[in-house]
């Protein structure tokens, strides 16, 4: 018999798992199992839980494909979203959650992995508040250009201005950050307690509070940086 790792036989566990509620049931659980499966070696390794069960080329590879992939699904979400809204179909706001999730968890595993948190919150910000700068200006385009839409468009804008002062002066952009996201929540659940709301505002305040929280924790090149001692 083919000798495996652990994992290969975890990964296989799950693929059986998802066949069998395929067959028995009607629910979309066995989709994300058998996703689970094929995404679960990939993943610990990413984390740095099972590299002695990867080589460097299998690392290298999924990398690659990895960000190919992840790359392919937003533009893919993207696209959705236009048509869904120029359609008038109101579940392009979804895509939408989906594409701030996805790159706002990219922006922020790519700094943690290396324990720079500041530096984690900067491109959060900037990354979230061009995309409600997107998408507010998709979600305007049948008013067309008025006062309203620049000072909507504008105030998405200030979020990026935030995470580009944030580089320099991170606890001032931090408070700054904290009272923007506490009005974005305050406007977005002011419309309703519905499910759909408070998701949305826990995606969209969930990151940026968040970061703010980063931005006054000490940054790592600060924490290696030794005082001299006096002779």
């Amino acid at each position: 018999m083919l000798r495996r790792d652990p994992i290969f036989w975890w990964a296989t566990g799950i693929f059986a798992l998802a066949l069998l509620l395929m067959a028995v049931t009607r629910n979309q659980l066995w989709l994300v199992l058998m996703i689970g499966s094929y995404l679960l070696r990939p993943t610990l390794a990413s984390l740095g839980f099972a590299r002695r069960y990867v080589d460097e080329r299998q690392m290298s590879i999924h990398y690659r494909s990895g960000n190919i992939a992840f790359a392919v699904m937003i533009i893919t979400c993207i696209v959705l979203a236009i048509k869904l809204n120029a359609d008038g179909n109101p579940s392009w706001e979804m895509f939408n959650i989906a594409i701030i999730v996805g790159l706002a968890t990219k922006a922020l595993f790519n700094v943690l992995l290396v324990m720079n948190l500041r530096k984690a919150a900067t491109k959060i910000i900037i990354a979230v508040g061009l995309l409600l700068t997107l998408f507010v200006s998709m979600g305007s385009v049948d008013e067309g250009f008025s006062l309203g839409t620049f000072m909507r468009v504008g105030s998405m804008l200030a979020i990026v201005g935030v995470g580009l002062l944030s580089k320099k002066f991170p606890r001032i952009a931090g408070g700054i950050m904290f009272a923007i996201t506490a009005v974005l929540v305050f406007f977005i659940l002011k419309k309703g307690l519905t499910i759909a709301q408070v998701a949305t505002a826990l995606i969209v305040g969930g990151p940026l509070a968040t970061a703010a929280a980063f931005l006054f924790t000490r940054d790592k090149s600060e924490s290696e940086i030794e005082p001299k001692k006096p002779t």
